[in-house]
């Protein structure tokens, strides 16, 4: 089963929700502004991606909180993305092995279809 993670009204999610809806492919989908996911699916999660491109270093989040000024190490966004799940790029999509972040239909295509 396809499960995808992120906010149902941000752009990137539409798209992927759109795709998999076009394309007539069943998925879960795991709303953030209802639960955030637990460290333990964040650490499946680093296994397979470099941390930069689960940390979302350019949302307002980011800024708000003033992480830059921090100069967050990996150990440290990981558990910034552990307590705030807005620093987590969007969507990310697990299937199988699999995980990818963002949208692009490219990438989609390949996977899935």
């Amino acid at each position: 089963m396809i499960k995808v993670y992120g906010i149902k009204n941000c752009d990137s999610v539409k798209k992927a929700l759109s795709f998999f809806k076009k394309h007539a492919m069943e998925y879960e989908f795991y709303d953030f502004n209802k639960e955030s996911p637990s460290c333990e699916t964040i650490d499946t999660w680093l296994q397979k991606l470099d941390i930069d491109a689960l940390f979302n270093a350019r949302s307002t989040t980011y800024r708000e909180l003033k992480l830059k000024e921090l100069a967050l190490d990996n150990v440290a966004k990981r558990e910034w993305l552990c307590k705030e799940n807005r620093l987590i790029k969007r969507p990310v999509v697990q299937y199988k092995d699999t995980i990818i972040v963002g949208f692009n239909e490219d990438n989609y295509k390949g996977v899935f279809l």
